[in-house]
């Protein structure tokens, strides 16, 4: 009897393991941003550009770059609140790029991009 409940046990520990083998594999992004998606990152980057902050922006998204997903699911657990601050379309939006790995290389590329001066070659 002792060694049908340690099989029992190692069978539902191998399925455990299996399944959290996997649990935070991220699949690489295969589909294109949609020009809305586009849009918006020119829109926040030029937010960003004109306020200054292309630097301190740029140093923040790097480094919290791995935690761009957590960022996104707490957009969507705080959507209810902001939502009488900005558009429910946009923090979703937002939220559900934020949950794609290459969103803030993107956003940070197209924040140098607009910060650098006109005329600059690149090296």
């Amino acid at each position: 009897m002792r060694s049908l409940f340690k099989g029992n046990v190692a069978v539902k520990l191998a399925k455990v393991r299996v399944g959290l083998r996997h649990a935070f594999a991220v699949q690489p992004e295969t589909e294109p941003l949609s020009i809305d998606d586009v849009q918006l990152l020119e829109r926040i980057a030029e937010m960003i550009v004109k306020r200054g902050m292309a630097a301190p922006a740029t140093m923040f998204l790097e480094s919290m770059g791995p935690m761009n997903f957590l960022g996104s699911q707490a957009l969507h657990f705080i959507t209810p609140i902001i939502d009488c601050v900005l558009s429910t379309k946009e923090v979703e939006q937002v939220a559900r790029l934020l949950e794609r790995r290459d969103t803030v290389t993107r956003l940070i590329a197209i924040i140098e991009a607009k910060s650098a001066p006109q005329g600059a070659t690149a090296q």
